[in-house]
């Protein structure tokens, strides 16, 4: 048994959730960090100051960073040891860090604010809202924040989709519940709504549009798990043929998706 599927056995945890730990620096360096416009939707929504927080798959601390930089108190939980000492390095003093999956955690200390940054959906669906309820102030509140990070012209996202095919399908992570991408409400939104123990869902988008170069951007990749988890000539073959297609600088779409609710003082 590999070392990645080892750790996903001992979490519980799926291999291409735990796959992230052999690229830690590479994700730390190429994948884009979080707008402060996220700080402030988030307190917004709040309506009151957030001085808690507590970061579900925390990565290298990109969220964490944003946070904790303006004055919120923050726990940032993370089950692979690579990242978690990633994180270690670049969060400020104060942050309390934990090797800790979601399902690991148990009631105790509540906060204002839990949130995970592409990271939800690794998560186990069973008693995902009980537990994260079990974590939040009556009225505190949930937020989940990603989306995809991807060339901007149509042209050259179908150039990179032709040349990944061979070896890839798609390098997109599936809606966890199977709501459609055309729905209005995406996911986690759709099982908020559902939740007995969630109130005012609100969805919501960040524009954002970066530059790349293509050797970035292909870095970038590198710390997706549909290719983390190829055999690794795959992974060097489909990482040439996506080369080939990009132009020297490459204009990116990483819009970031925002959900939010609140914690029912009663369930």
């Amino acid at each position: 048994m590999n070392d990645v599927a080892a750790r996903a056995r001992m979490l519980g945890m799926s291999g291409r959730a735990l796959s992230f730990g052999v690229v830690a620096e590479a994700y730390e360096r190429f994948r884009p960090g979080y707008p402060v416009e996220l700080f402030d939707v988030v307190t917004g929504y709040a309506g009151r100051p957030v001085r808690t927080a507590l970061e579900i798959g925390a990565g290298t601390g990109k969220a964490t960073r944003l946070l904790a930089r303006r004055g919120v108190a923050v726990t940032a939980t993370e089950p692979d040891l690579a990242m978690l000492a990633e994180l270690r390095k670049h969060v400020p003093a104060g942050v309390r860090t934990e090797r800790a999956a979601f399902e690991d955690l148990r009631p105790g200390e509540r906060y204002g604010l839990v949130y995970a940054a592409a990271a939800l959906h690794w998560t186990k669906p069973e008693g995902r809202w009980s537990r994260m309820a079990e974590l939040l102030e009556p009225g505190g509140v949930f937020a989940s924040f990603g989306g995809p990070v991807q060339p901007a012209d149509p042209v050259v996202q179908e150039a990179v989709r032709a040349a990944r095919a061979p070896f890839l399908e798609s390098d997109d992570v599936p809606s966890p519940d199977g709501t459609p991408p055309e729905n209005d409400m995406q996911w986690p939104g759709t099982e908020l709504q559902r939740s007995e123990w969630f109130t005012g869902v609100q969805q919501s988008v960040i524009e954002r549009r970066l530059t790349m170069s293509a050797r970035d951007y292909v870095g970038h990749l590198s710390t997706i798990s549909a290719y983390l988890v190829l055999p690794p000539p795959a992974r060097k073959q489909v990482f040439g043929k996506i080369m080939q297609v990009l132009p020297r600088t490459v204009e990116i779409s990483a819009d970031v998706i925002v959900h939010l609710a609140r914690r029912r003082y009663e369930p």
